[in-house]
């Protein structure tokens, strides 16, 4: 990667981290990380907003919902330190994207490979929940994001927050007119350079414990992914 990409990365992380534009999370996230689980006392939390990660030649951008509150704004990793981030990393695992099928914190050694983990929303908020208006202060983060990513021929957005998110984004930036339907499995094609976007449930504990979400299912959307980048 040339010098002035590292750059740009560089700055763009410091910006994302600095962030305080939304004052609901940023009070939320900081009241977490003084508070903490019982089950991690010990751990010194991130609380601050949690960048990207991943391999930034990659082809594959992985696009989820936001930190979880014990989770990445935890650890500062995306997808590290919960049980979303556990059934996500297994399957990224078995499809040949991690070399690492479980990560729990940002020093275990994980890599991904073509693959890049990032979020609509870079700070944990209240009961998952982020307002319209935090998602439109988080929203020139990723677009700055897949601008540096110039790899990118398939986008997987884990739910439908991260999906009408990235929608609205190509929306916003007369890349795409008309509005998209989530569904599960579903892929959308469009014209050059945009990559092809798959819709994804998100593999939350509440749409993996209810079965709505299965391994299995979450295989056959990586499979998919496989297929446009084969």
């Amino acid at each position: 990667m040339q010098e002035k990409n590292w750059e740009e990365w560089k700055t763009l992380n410091a910006d994302v981290v600095a962030c305080r534009r939304c004052t609901r999370l940023v009070a939320w996230r900081e009241k977490v990380a003084r508070e903490k689980r019982r089950a991690y006392l010990e751990w010194e939390y991130w609380g601050k907003p949690v960048p990207g990660f991943g391999d930034r030649e990659a082809r594959v951008v992985i696009i989820g919902l936001a930190p979880a509150a014990h989770g990445a704004n935890r650890t500062g990793r995306m997808f590290t330190g919960d049980s979303s981030g556990r059934t996500l990393l297994a399957a990224m695992h078995r499809a040949g994207f991690s070399n690492l099928p479980s990560s729990t914190h940002g020093d275990d050694g994980m890599v991904l490979q073509d693959a890049y983990l990032t979020a609509v929303a870079r700070c944990a908020p209240p009961g998952n929940r982020p307002t319209a208006a935090e998602l439109a202060n988080c929203r020139p983060f990723l677009e700055r994001e897949l601008q540096l990513l110039g790899h990118t021929r398939v986008v997987l957005a884990l739910g439908r927050i991260a999906f009408d998110g990235y929608q609205r984004m190509l929306r916003d930036g007369g890349l795409i007119s008309s509005r998209l339907t989530f569904e599960h499995g579903a892929s959308f094609s469009f014209d050059s350079p945009l990559p092809e976007l798959i819709a994804c449930y998100h593999p939350s504990r509440q749409n993996t414990q209810t079965g709505r979400l299965t391994d299995e299912m979450l295989d056959q959307v990586f499979t998919q992914v496989r297929h446009f980048l084969d």
